[in-house]
């Protein structure tokens, strides 16, 4: 007998009928002898839906205001509450026994990073008392507790991070995460019409492409998964079909020299000029950002003849109204000429790969593929798989179609 950790993502729960379909899914997995357990999101577009309640309501009053971060986690816990709950309801009506859980009622413990939690630790005590009942356990993704019994929420797509955290601790023999695609594909078909179904991809290639705009799987969810090895199925709800195995590199990994490219869409780029040029600047600049929970991406610094640097950086643009008062105050801390300059007109596209350790030539390709559209190359980042290029957000769905051509990766290796 096995345990299998399924999570079914927002579109997979969406409605009853869906809610029906993914319990007999994990039905099925029961009837072959299997402990399981199941994590859920909220249904279909709940978490917007409440993310954008939280805003209405915040702009009441003499001054707009941003979402408490404290608040705005008590509100969104609730949607995957429901989930859970409807699913226990269809399982208990098909005849089998299940039970939900909140990510509290586990304890599930986070830091106290509101909307952006870590998860510390998992009791697991409580489900296997439940399996070992004959039960199926469902568990509420996205969510945990702080020590203290604040509720918290792990980031978007955060649900992926409870199903590997789970699937770690619980030492599962596989996590299944169904989504209402068939895997991971060399591009976002969305954008790509010729992108092709990846059956088996690496931990590390999986890794960058996630934190490079693949939103099907949350970084931390894949750092999980590396971490304690745990084998990692990514599979449409929708049909029976083999999905995407993320597993651990193997050599033959090594013949592809590109695997997949990626688009970030939203990023903003943050510029302070004339910043002095003495050690401990960049430190305290990204000291401050990176106590404000807020992820850097691409850095670039440069060095002006008056002693003086340009550092320029970028973030999510969802991050933004959380960076400016923190830029803004160190702006006035450095005083003098320093200034800063935000655009949030910028998307990054990145090709990665574990070929890319033993061949050469890829980066020529790619700067080939976008400079024959014209499009235009703001910065460039390299890692020993990956490359990146930040360019226009009107240029990202090009850049992305032009180096999935270039790299052709709508064919089979």
């Amino acid at each position: 007998m096995g345990l299998i950790v399924q999570k079914f993502g927002g579109t997979s729960v969406a409605n009853a009928e869906r809610i029906h379909r993914a319990s007999l899914r994990a039905i099925a997995a029961k009837e072959k002898g299997n402990q399981v357990v199941v994590v859920v999101s909220a249904m279909g577009d709940t978490t917007d839906d409440l993310l954008d309640l939280a805003k209405q309501v915040c702009e009441f009053g003499p001054t707009k205001i941003n979402p408490p971060k404290r608040e705005l986690d008590q509100l969104l816990v609730t949607g995957e509450q429901v989930t859970i709950a409807l699913m226990a309801m269809a399982m208990q009506a098909l005849g089998h026994q299940a039970i939900s859980f909140t990510g509290g009622q586990i304890g599930l413990l986070t830091d106290e990073a509101f909307t952006k939690a870590r998860i510390q630790s998992i009791n697991k005590q409580r489900i296997f008392e439940q399996l070992d009942e004959g039960k199926i356990v469902i568990v509420a993704g996205f969510q945990g507790v702080t020590p203290e019994g604040d509720v918290t929420t792990l980031g978007r797509g955060g649900s992926n991070a409870t199903l590997v955290a789970l699937g770690a601790v619980l030492k599962a023999d596989v996590c299944e995460n169904y989504t209402d695609v068939d895997g991971i594909y060399t591009a976002d078909p969305r954008i790509v019409k010729q992108a092709r179904k990846i059956d088996r991809i690496s931990y590390d290639e999986m890794l960058e492409l996630s934190g490079l705009g693949a939103s099907v799987l949350q970084t931390r969810a894949v750092e999980f998964a590396k971490k304690y090895n745990v084998p990692l199925h990514v599979r449409n709800s929708q049909n029976d079909h083999e999905g995407t195995w993320i597993v651990s590199e193997t050599p033959i990994m090594e013949h592809i020299v590109v695997s997949g490219a990626a688009l970030k869409k939203d990023i903003t780029r943050i510029t302070f000029t004339e910043v002095p040029d003495r050690p401990g600047v960049a430190a305290k600049i990204f000291s401050e950002i990176g106590s404000a929970n807020i992820v850097v991406d691409d850095i670039i610094q440069t060095i002006n003849e008056e002693k003086t640097a340009y550092i320029s950086f970028t973030i999510d643009k969802s991050d933004l109204p959380d960076a400016r008062p923190v830029v803004d105050r160190l702006v006035k801390e450095f005083g003098g000429a320093t200034n800063v300059v935000f655009q949030d007109d910028m998307a990054k596209v990145s090709v990665v790969g574990v070929g890319m350790r033993v061949h050469t030539g890829v980066a020529g390709r790619m700067f080939k593929a976008l400079a024959d559209l014209s499009i235009n190359i703001e910065n460039i980042t390299t890692s020993e798989i990956k490359i990146s290029c930040i360019v226009k957000r009107e240029d990202g769905p090009r850049a992305l179609q032009a180096v999935h051509d270039a790299f052709e990766l709508h064919t089979t290796h």
